[in-house]
């Protein structure tokens, strides 16, 4: 059992996320390397302090550059603002140090070029944060698809949608600026990356991507309340997918419905316990959709629970990524999804953004 320092940027609410992640894998997976919380880096001297002593850090500070370059700080898990990703991804990979980055993985397309260049030219373990394709349901609908459970897939429909800015009278917050923090931003990285993680890759899109309130208060809105569009996978099949910020009564809608020739697929993570298979088995009279449980036959569920139907959540699935990191750094090879994941899904993103401007259909190889 070998130790390894983690140094976490970043203390709020994905910062506690990992740090919780982090002081509890050890004990739920037994992972050959056990993570010792090192240090947190804030954007206050004052907050760094605050949240070093809650959640168990050895030493806080305000400066990423001290975190990084701090020799105890074995491995860097990146939980700040997308405008700093770059800068400390790269310092990091320049002194050969493993980087998991919450998604999106770069500011901009070039951005997410660049650190996936400088992970593969360092040679260092890399990973980004699509945590709810990690539950146990959505590792088992994938690995149905790929034992051809339900055929040749046909056509998928996915959806990320949630009501936090649902009512137009709510106030102006930081998340309100800038492309980076809107829908496009925010939600869709997980959904795209859940149909190419289903699916495979998308090849053509043509999308619709609009701001429906204009205005919160006094503040002008620069980025997306709501956005959808059609797709054709590489594989031939049709797709179309919807990400919404407004939607009115979803507070969690990450939800996939996947057709294929011999079956299908529905999940649904405000049910995240459960997943619905149909399959064209049996008398016609008797064909339906069934709810399968998740339990301990199903992937990392048994090291939380022996119990079938008691359930994961939340925080499971980012133990689940933190166990996925320390595997890779102690076996040195890279776990998908790596920051090449993170790059395609910034490259869908920004081609969804370029089709809406231009209004017309675009290939995805192009940007």
């Amino acid at each position: 059992m070998t130790e390894i320092g983690i140094g976490i940027i970043g203390g709020g609410y994905m910062g506690k996320a990992h740090a919780a992640a982090y002081a509890s894998v050890g004990a739920i997976f037994d992972t050959a390397l056990r993570p010792r919380l090192e240090m947190v880096c804030a954007s206050s001297d004052a907050s760094a302090e605050r949240y070093q002593k809650a959640f168990g850090f050895a030493r806080g500070t305000a400066d990423w550059r001290v975190l990084v370059h701090d020799p105890k700080v074995e491995a860097v898990v990146i939980a700040s603002p997308q405008d700093t990703h770059r800068d400390i991804a790269l310092a990091a990979f320049a002194l050969g140090k493993p980087v998991f980055c919450e998604k999106p993985l770069g500011a901009t397309l070039a951005d997410s070029i660049a650190m996936t260049e400088a992970a593969k030219q360092a040679g260092a373990i890399n990973m980004v944060g699509f945590n709810y394709i990690r539950t146990p349901a959505a590792q088992y609908a994938r690995q149905l698809v790929a034992d051809g459970r339900i055929g040749d897939i046909t056509w998928f429909r996915g959806e990320h949608t949630e009501d936090f800015f649902a009512d137009p009278a709510l106030p102006a917050t930081w998340r309100c600026q800038g492309m980076g923090n809107g829908t496009m931003g925010d939600l869709a990285p997980h959904m795209i990356n859940a149909a190419r993680a289903l699916i495979g890759p998308i090849a053509a899109l043509c999308a619709q991507v609009e701001t429906v309130h204009a205005q919160r208060g006094d503040i002008a809105v620069t980025n997306d309340d709501q956005a959808q569009f059609m797709c054709r996978f590489e594989n031939g099949a049709q797709g179309h997918l919807f990400f919404s910020r407004i939607a009115t009564g979803r507070k969690m809608g990450y939800a996939y419905e996947i057709h294929g020739t011999k079956g299908a697929i529905r999940f649904d993570q405000e049910d995240q316990n459960a997943l619905h298979l149909y399959t064209m088995e049996g008398p016609e009279a008797e064909r339906g959709f069934r709810k399968i449980l998740t339990g301990p036959a199903h992937p990392d569920y048994l090291p939380f629970c022996q119990g079938p139907g008691h359930g994961t959540g939340y925080q499971d699935q980012i133990i689940i990524e933190a166990k996925d990191f320390l595997t890779a750094i102690a076996t040195r090879t890279n776990i998908w999804p790596t920051f090449a994941e993170g790059l395609e899904v910034n490259r869908v993103v920004t081609a969804a953004i370029d089709s809406s401007e231009k209004q017309t259909w675009v290939d995805v190889s192009d940007y």
